[in-house]
């Protein structure tokens, strides 16, 4: 039982509880939601780890242009890290200038390591490393190194495409989470002209096109919460987005020297 000290009266002079870890409930619930969050990529981990050491043979397929490829998108979400960082410190001091420059540079970070992926995993779809849901690019080569592994240790491209496409889809939310504390109602025509270049511009089988299906959902829920329920954001906001940022940094860092590095074929 709380003492009345330690009480909190509200404005309209209701008596409620005092805060848990006497810390902000949307600190606290995103917190409870990257611990489940946690379990996930956990388990997809896991999952890729087991795959590797159970199958014979594992596939290296990955050679220098895709290691190159996956260094920079490291360096991309490591530097997002420190602009987050400093928009949170700017949010906090009351600069809102330098707040929406320094959330601009950390949404700029992660466009460019989904563009990056996405230009990845169009490469490979390409060259014959895909799963059964994806559509087959037409006038393909059935052969090769990629279209090989496909046939003989299906767990590689089932385990690789969940892990990473997870992790992708939680950086596109991300971009688009930051989006929204940053620039609010003006957003949103930026996230529909994304949407349609997506969507019209790439073919069926592309990875940005299945990426066009996130970016519209986004939208709609994005266009709900700003007309429905608009608001300021405050610093509270902006760390809290930024606890859901430095989660998805660091599960990158656990994929990269699993899933890139590991694979490497060593000549």
């Amino acid at each position: 039982m709380s003492t009345a000290a330690e009480q909190v009266v509200s404005y309209h002079g209701e008596v409620y509880e005092p805060s848990l870890f006497r810390t902000y409930s949307k600190k606290i619930g995103m917190w409870l939601f990257l611990l489940s969050d946690s379990l996930t990529f956990g388990a997809l981990l896991f999952a890729y780890s087991y795959g590797r050491i159970s199958v014979p043979h594992w596939p290296t397929p990955f050679h220098g242009e895709s290691i190159a490829r996956a260094s920079i998108m490291t360096f991309f979400l490591l530097t997002s890290s420190l602009t987050m960082v400093l928009g949170v410190a700017a949010a906090n001091r009351g600069d809102r200038k330098w707040t929406t420059g320094w959330l601009l540079a950390t949404m700029l970070c992660g466009a460019g390591f989904v563009v990056l992926h996405g230009m990845e995993w169009h490469g490979l779809i390409h060259e014959g490393l895909r799963i059964s849901g994806f559509t087959a690019p037409p006038h393909v080569q059935t052969t090769g190194e990629f279209a090989d592994i496909t046939k003989s240790a299906p767990q590689f491209a089932g385990t690789f495409f969940t892990l990473t496409g997870m992790h992708m889809l939680h950086v596109t939310i991300g971009v688009v989470y930051l989006g929204v504390v940053a620039l609010r109602k003006k957003f949103l025509p930026i996230l529909a002209i994304l949407w349609l270049v997506a969507w019209l511009g790439t073919p069926a089988w592309s990875p940005f096109h299945y990426g066009a299906h996130v970016l519209l959902v986004s939208l709609v829920v994005c266009a709900l919460v700003l007309f429905l329920k608009p608001k300021d954001y405050t610093a509270h906001d902006v760390e809290v987005s930024g606890l859901y940022w430095h989660f998805v940094d660091l599960v990158w860092m656990f994929i990269f020297p699993l899933v890139y590095l590991m694979s490497t074929k060593i000549l």
